[in-house]
């Protein structure tokens, strides 16, 4: 499957009562970034990004967000909602975002990216967009985008395909792993079946389940 980048997004620093950031500063503001940007292990060069406790790392290197489920939500709101809107690096197009394999790789400009988890909506995300109800609605949606960690890295730039390179057999998706987290914990067995799935979601889906880890 190919798809294409839109836009990539880089943060413009807000400062607002609702920031998570004991400074009470967000990065989840971002907008298209002209030329081509430089995509490391530790994220995306020349994103801003405030609580690390809970967002960033080689695990949540890079956010990527569907045009398309964009463009729902444009029409559930009545509103615009321009690339980089879900605080989202990447914004595609004609990528199966949700259905996208835990551990899928994607080649992106020079770049390789690879599949690792779905964003949880927080109190900052619903405070930004001045929408009281948002994380329950967003839940509900079950189109989270999709975390990536960074393979190889490299550059990457708006009109970039977006190649999946390997999909892992599991089959686990994105989807899923947000529906077992959140609402349909019948699907929990499925995430143990999922290895590049970080070890910390792993682990909550066997202390759900009353399964021992590894030793």
């Amino acid at each position: 499957m190919t798809g294409r980048l839109v836009s990539v997004n880089l943060a413009v620093i807000t400062e607002a009562e609702w920031a998570g950031d004991a400074s009470g500063r967000s990065g989840i503001d971002k907008r298209p970034a002209a030329g081509r940007v430089p995509v490391r292990v530790d994220g995306v060069v020349g994103d801003f990004i405030a609580e690390r406790a809970v967002h960033g790392g080689p695990d949540q290197a890079v956010y990527a967000y569907g045009v398309e489920d964009a463009e729902w939500w444009a029409a559930e709101l009545d509103r615009a909602v321009p690339p980089g809107r879900f605080g989202e690096n990447l914004s595609t197009l004609g990528v199966d975002v949700t259905g996208a394999v835990i551990g899928e790789e994607w080649a992106v400009g020079s770049a390789l990216l690879q599949v690792t988890k779905p964003r949880t909506p927080c109190r900052t995300f619903a405070g930004f967009w001045g929408v009281p109800d948002l994380i329950k609605r967003f839940g509900a949606r079950a189109a989270p985008g999709a975390y990536l960690r960074v393979l190889r890295e490299g550059e990457v730039g708006a009109d970039d395909p977006v190649e999946v390179r390997e999909r892992p057999a599991h089959g686990v998706t994105v989807g899923e792993v947000f529906r077992a987290l959140h609402r349909e914990p019948e699907l929990l067995p499925r995430l143990l079946d999922a290895p590049d799935l970080p070890e910390s979601i792993r682990e909550k889906a066997r202390r759900r389940l009353g399964v021992a880890g590894p030793r």
